[in-house]
């Protein structure tokens, strides 16, 4: 899948990157999406999130030192109102003083900020051996990471570290052995954006995540967020040679073998996930490893991305599913409350888990063009599903708030309530 927006301005004031992002048009070759799960031809018809493309690699000037690491915030918001910032946003001034601000203005409490994004890099300098020895810390982002901590944290703001896992370029180049391989010809197996994925059975990789995560944790970030938690889902699948998974092990069993390890390593840590919005809604494991009643056993959160557009044509009787963000909405975090109910009641055979032991539901929502223009009125169709199924339902305490996602950063801000 291919996506285009303008950066209009990159520059360097006080040695800090600034950005300036155009208008939030995302242009997108969908590829021929058209299925709901994978495709019988071995590759994949399930959408993948925009991301950010990368702007044109630009030095930070190193002045001065940071200041040592922060607390986490001492009074956390209980329900979570976040938005989305690109390790580039987060380290630029000007963006970030216009994220406060429309924090202050707005319900907004939270951010999300990249640590270790799509590409493999970390945003921040870190003295992890392994994080030194691949080159992740090649295209720092952030220049001072605890100085960006206190600065949100002085303003109320909860701040979450979004680490990708399994997809890692970066890794996969430093350690071939871990990474997927192309059964053609022996080389790193690349999915269709030409990215490599690592083996989620793979114990190097998954110690090399949490090695991050806890180094976000000891900076003062008050919860890591972890995205593509999963198998490899565009590309040629068919074509993929596994260095640890056996084939024979399912797929979601991998996934959450690895969810229960990161919550042993992990302690007591606030952790959330994010999940394919069909997770939802489907019974299987989308071929890819993600079964939302895994994530709930071992997550504080569990964020299911339901964006309206990443909906095939045809969901529940829409042939645009994004132009009906509502339903859309409702329906998916409906049935993801019902799955989260019937772990609370269990089974004949299985008995019910206590209903503290599991996470709670935060969804990403849509606040990018893409399927249809996303207006202010979208966007608060997109909360108002959300309010309407997870604080009617019969679980109201599974409520844990939104996170919104836009690649560009550019949010719309009169689709949110003001501060009271």
């Amino acid at each position: 899948m291919k996506l285009l927006y303008g950066l209009a301005t990159i520059g360097i004031l006080g040695g800090i990157i600034v950005l300036i992002f155009s208008p939030k048009v995302l242009v997108v070759d969908r590829g021929g999406v058209t299925a709901a799960h994978l495709a019988q031809n071995g590759t994949s018809s399930i959408p993948t999130v925009p991301e950010a493309p990368p702007p044109v690699s630009v030095p930070i000037a190193q002045s001065g030192k940071d200041i040592a690491a922060q607390p986490q915030l001492p009074n956390p918001p209980e329900i979570i109102k976040a938005i989305y910032l690109t390790g580039w946003s987060a380290g630029s001034m000007t963006q970030l003083q216009r994220i406060i601000a429309m924090i202050k203005r707005t319900e907004l409490n939270a951010v999300v900020i990249d640590v270790k994004d799509f590409s493999g890099y970390v945003s921040y300098t870190m003295d992890i051996p392994e994080v030194l020895a691949d080159g992740a810390n090649a295209e720092i982002r952030i220049a001072k990471p605890n100085t960006l901590i206190k600065l949100l944290h002085d303003n109320g703001v909860y701040a979450i570290a979004r680490i990708t896992v399994f997809q890692d370029p970066i890794l996969a180049k430093a350690h071939p052995e871990w990474a997927l391989r192309n059964k053609t010809n022996d080389k790193i197996w690349t999915d269709s954006k030409g990215l490599a994925w690592m083996d989620p059975a793979g114990q190097g990789t998954r110690d090399y995540v949490i090695s991050i995560a806890k180094d976000a944790l000891s900076r003062g970030f008050d919860e890591v967020n972890f995205d593509y938690v999963r198998f490899a889902s565009d590309g040629a699948l068919g074509n993929i040679a596994y260095p640890y998974w056996d084939q024979k092990t399912s797929r979601h069993s991998v996934i959450a073998g690895f969810f229960k390890y990161l919550r042993e390593q992990m302690g007591s840590a606030k952790m959330s996930a994010d999940l394919f919005g069909l997770a939802t809604v489907n019974r299987d494991d989308l071929g890819i490893g993600q079964v939302l009643e895994d994530a709930l056993k071992y997550f504080d959160a569990v964020s299911p991305m339901v964006y309206p557009s990443h909906y095939a044509p045809g969901f529940i009787g829409y042939q645009k599913p994004a132009a009906h963000p509502y339903e859309v909405i409702k329906y998916s975090m409906d049935h993801a409350l019902l799955k989260r109910d019937a772990l609370i009641a269990g089974t004949t055979s299985t008995p019910g888990i206590p209903e503290g032991q599991l996470g709670k539901l935060r969804p990403w929502i849509q606040d990018f063009n893409l399927g249809a223009v996303y207006t202010a009125d979208m966007v608060k169709s997109e909360f108002k599903a959300t309010y309407d199924s997870l604080l009617n339902g019969s679980s109201t305490s599974a409520y844990d708030g939104w996170m919104i996602w836009d690649p560009s950063n550019r949010y719309t801000e009169s689709a949110l309530a003001a501060k009271q």
